[in-house]
């Protein structure tokens, strides 16, 4: 069954999915070229569409040329704002219907908002369109309602209950829609952007053990979903350590002889951003295992740095190489008959 569009928009408004911005029904399809698009806008789109909610100070009436009127002053040599690299974008694919300048699109005002009042001549034009900074005289829910808007696929649908919502983030923050390649969705240069916020995870991924985010092997959306996630820290998985075990399944188990720390919680001996030991190691061994295997049993002493070479003890193999992992070299677990000391 086919709707029109002044029904959808109504259906959308019921759902409390449309924003500012809903825009009217459109009688001529606007053609954009890789330079500009065609005047072919009809009077009936741009008129005031009187069922679409207003914000105060933006615009209600759309341009009748559309993006050739936005091209006039934001072309590849604004000194206030390109827009040209919109062109080298999946947002105007000309042949795609659901892209902004797709058959029936509204072009640049189709996530700007109408753009009459903007460009004319005398106003006060930071005050009449969403331009998606963070002075925007619109709110953070209304400067996203564009994007989300078309954006409401599943990995999307968590937005609501992620921390970069609650956080009052908006979409613009951490994505660039006016470029060849959004920094964001490329594994080489995503980290930086999210460093911008999260300081200290820069710094652990400088640490001399860490996962290979910095060389560009990794990026932070391969264990993290920024866009909303019912899950601790945002992970894609439910639980931290089914997170690892999408790359380390070979500490999946399950084991005959099974070290419990493993299968509850991998970061009770891992840093999982980075660490100055090896392995990712919270603490170095022995220190790491004596804090659950404790002075009464196996070894009958808690050694310290007196056992160092040099130091008043002597020195200890209990404190050199891989330390407890010397003997009992299984530390994930054992599948071996005689394992149960986890040395095989």
């Amino acid at each position: 069954m086919k709707i029109s569009r002044p029904i959808l928009c109504a259906l959308l408004g019921l759902a409390g999915l449309a924003g500012p911005f809903t825009a009217p029904a459109q009688t001529e399809t606007r053609a954009a070229s890789g330079a500009a698009s065609a005047p072919a806008a009809s009077a009936a789109t741009a008129a005031t569409a009187a069922s679409a909610p207003v914000v105060a100070g933006a615009g209600t009436q759309y341009s009748e040329e559309g993006a050739d009127t936005c091209l006039g002053c934001h072309d590849e040599d604004s000194a206030t704002y390109a827009a040209k690299a919109i062109f080298k974008t999946r947002h105007a694919r000309q042949g795609d219907a659901r892209a902004p300048f797709g058959p029936g699109g509204l072009q640049c005002e189709a996530c700007h908002g109408p753009g009459a009042r903007h460009s004319s001549k005398g106003s006060k034009k930071a005050l009449t369109i969403n331009n998606f900074k963070s002075d925007s005289f619109l709110t953070v829910a209304q400067r996203n309602q564009p994007c989300l808007g078309c954006h409401q696929d599943r990995p999307r649908s968590g937005w609501h209950a992620g921390a970069h919502e609650r956080a009052n983030l908006a979409c613009s923050d951490c994505h660039e829609v006016h470029v060849e390649h959004d920094p964001v969705l490329a594994k080489s240069s995503q980290p930086e952007v999210c460093y911008a916020c999260h300081i200290q995870q820069r710094a652990d991924f400088h640490k001399s053990s860490t996962h290979p985010v910095r060389f560009g092997l990794m990026a932070c959306s391969d264990c993290h979903n920024a866009h909303g996630s019912t899950n601790p820290a945002l992970l894609l998985k439910s639980t931290l350590n089914q997170t690892c075990y999408s790359c380390h399944a070979e500490k999946r188990g399950p084991f005959l002889w099974e070290h419990a720390p493993v299968a509850e919680d991998c970061t009770l001996c891992h840093s999982s951003h980075g660490s100055v030991r090896a392995a990712l190691l919270n603490k170095s061994p022995p220190l790491l295992c004596q804090q659950c295997h404790t002075v009464t049993g196996h070894p009958a002493l808690a050694y310290t740095g007196a056992s160092l070479p040099g130091g008043a003890a002597g020195p200890s193999i209990f404190l050199l190489a891989g330390s407890c992992s010397n003997c009992h070299s299984q530390v994930h677990g054992s599948n071996h008959p005689a394992g149960a000391k986890l040395m095989r």
